[in-house]
């Protein structure tokens, strides 16, 4: 079963930097944030082994935060070998984030 990689200062870097990543900026306090949770958890099962499916807490990683300009949350950035290709800010469906790895797949 697969299960997201929580990311903070230590780890960041080595996870992202080869294939396509989806990193979720998030809060425990956040409405849209804890609606899309499930929707990133199954992501992270059906792209298992394809895609690094990724979670950062904002309270506790706000370096990480500072570092890719993040001022609301949820933001969701699609990467590519350690680059930003794409930007989505607040709740999506599940089918566009799909669309966007499988695009980077």
């Amino acid at each position: 079963m697969g299960k997201y990689i929580e990311l903070n200062n230590d780890n960041f870097e080595a996870t992202i930097k080869e294939g396509v990543s989806l990193v979720d900026f998030w809060a425990p306090w956040c409405g849209p944030c804890r609606m899309i949770a499930p929707v990133i958890e199954e992501l992270a099962e059906e792209f298992e082994g394809k895609a690094s499916i990724c979670k950062v807490n904002t309270d506790e990683e706000q370096d990480l935060a500072v570092k890719f300009g993040i001022r609301s949350i949820p933001t969701i950035l699609i990467m590519k070998d350690g680059e930003i290709v794409e930007t989505m800010v607040g709740a999506s469906s599940k089918q566009a984030f799909a669309d966007k790895i499988n695009g980077l797949l």
